[in-house]
């Protein structure tokens, strides 16, 4: 499956020849996350630098639930991966589309485009006929990301800390049409 929006984003699927674009894109966000003084979320350095994090993303990119999203040019500007919860999340009690990545470009020329991705998901999760979504974010910093995922419609469920590093579980309960 393929989108196409009016503004010239396109949604597909990716694979692992897209993790050079998508490092690019989180290398972009560490950058501004260290302007913003918010180093603590994902460290200070480029994660296109690091081979651990060369291996995770490509490995990402390559999972069967992994999208990306790319400007009329061609280049990525947004990814989302769903699939099976993370190892660190107490585990669901019912099936569930789990939201493992988001991540977009800061450009203003993309802006909206992780909310996009987000009804995106919702979209995926009908489709397999769930109703049920769950996303884990960073706790810490100002809570931007936290209100952000709250405005797509997820409430928090549950705190967690991986290695003194402070997360949130949250879920969305969609309808399903049809």
């Amino acid at each position: 499956m393929t989108s196409t929006e009016p503004d010239g984003i396109k949604i597909r699927p990716a694979s692992k020849v897209d993790a050079p674009g998508l490092l690019g894109i989180f290398d972009e966000c560490i950058a501004w996350f260290i302007e913003i003084n918010n180093p603590k979320q994902w460290g200070t350095e480029p994660w296109s630098n690091q081979p651990q994090r060369i291996a995770q993303i490509t490995e990402a990119c390559s999972l069967p639930g992994a999208w990306v999203a790319e400007n009329k040019d061609g280049s990525i500007c947004a990814a989302l991966v769903l699939g099976d919860a993370m190892p660190y999340v107490p585990a669901a009690d019912e099936p569930e589309v789990y939201v493992r990545l988001l991540i977009a470009s800061r450009r203003s020329s993309v802006r909206g485009i992780g909310r996009r991705l987000m009804a995106f998901a919702d979209d995926q999760a009908r489709l397999s006929g769930l109703n049920r979504l769950r996303v884990d974010c960073y706790g810490g910093g100002s809570g931007n990301l936290i209100r952000f995922y709250e405005s797509c419609g997820y409430t928090c469920i549950a705190p967690f800390n991986v290695d003194g590093w402070p997360g949130l579980l949250m879920e969305r309960i969609i309808e399903l049409t049809g």
